[in-house]
């Protein structure tokens, strides 16, 4: 009876039980408005699994493994700015071994190999249209996507991929917001940001922007959202979907002042919340190769004594409960 019991619970918790061995392909997706898409898939597997190179980390997967499983949950993943599909790989895999398939691009423009829209307006407002390429690329396109329940969608976004999420859910910015906010705080991060890359973000926009909602996504993990601020005096008023954010106490990239203290105020509905005390925003990428934190030290550096390893086996266990709970629901 215990075991009848604990396998019950396990099916209600993760929808389609924990298969444990995560596939993973790597594709192109065309982008009729952009360039084509470079798009990691995680996705439950029975495979044989071995270690792969993924960026600068390796990964233990079933490369090209068969798709397990039916009715699967998707998850989308948006990273900040000069990241890759790769940068929360160990996310989409917890989520892949917990029986989600998991879509990760790298976002054009705006990723480690390519900052040509960093600083721009067009970054904002591609980001979310990227992604709505991706979502109907891995329903319609993806050979698997028969194995995809088109009503368990949700998307997991950290930094500028927090804000992508936002928008992809409903939100409405309002980029005036930017020049307003450095000419109060000029010292602000996002301002040094954009004066370092020449963006536009600070001058007027010549018109008003399309922004890519998606109402097929159904609940949303954000992480240390940037230029929160955006979103002030009403922008997320018209998201309805279950929100779990998270934020880091000594964020100095995106601080909680003018961001994810906005996005609590101005989401209709009270987000599930999470602090992770004395750290900063990288805390949400994933931990840190060796090669990594020789490319870029900034990413890498914790508080004293902070285990983001550690810290990343709760913090992934907790975003597969939020989605599992969440869009079981549907």
């Amino acid at each position: 009876m215990k075991l009848a019991a604990y396998c019950i619970a396990m099916t209600m918790l993760f929808g389609q039980g924990i298969p444990g061995t995560a596939g993973f392909q790597q594709v192109t997706v065309p982008d009729p408005s952009g360039k084509p898409l470079s798009v990691g898939i995680w996705y439950p597997s029975n495979g044989a699994v071995s270690n792969a190179r993924l960026g600068m980390f390796t990964q233990s997967v079933a490369v090209n493994g068969a798709v397990l499983g039916n009715h699967l949950s998707l998850i989308l993943i948006s990273h900040g700015t000069s990241g890759s599909l790769a940068s929360h790989y160990d996310t989409a895999l917890a989520l892949a071994k917990a029986g989600f398939v998991v879509a990760a691009v790298t976002h054009t423009g705006d990723n480690y190999m390519d900052q040509s829209y960093a600083g721009n307006r067009k970054d904002l407002t591609d980001r979310p249209r990227q992604i709505e390429v991706v979502l109907n690329y891995m329903l319609s396109n993806w050979p698997e996507h028969s194995q995809i329940n088109a009503e368990r969608i949700g998307m997991f976004g950290f930094s500028l991929g927090g804000f992508t999420t936002l928008v992809a859910i409903g939100g409405t910015p309002e980029l005036s917001r930017m020049a307003e906010l450095c000419a109060s705080r000029p010292d602000a991060p996002e301002c040094s940001f954009v004066k370092q890359h020449h963006g536009d973000q600070l001058e007027p926009s010549p018109s008003k922007p399309e922004w890519a909602h998606d109402t097929r996504i159904k609940a949303a993990v954000v992480a240390a959202p940037a230029v929160g601020f955006l979103f002030e005096r009403g922008g997320l008023a018209r998201v309805s979907v279950p929100v779990q954010l998270w934020r880091a106490e000594n964020d100095q990239q995106a601080p909680d002042g003018w961001n994810s203290a906005v996005v609590r105020r101005e989401l209709p509905r009270s987000p599930e919340q999470h602090v992770v005390p004395n750290v900063d925003h990288f805390v949400f990428a994933a931990p840190c190769s060796e090669a990594l934190a020789k490319a870029a030290p900034a990413l890498c550096q914790d508080a004293v004594g902070f285990d983001r390893k550690a810290f990343h086996e709760k913090f992934n266990q907790a975003v597969v409960t939020f989605f599992s709970r969440e869009l079981n629901r549907s």
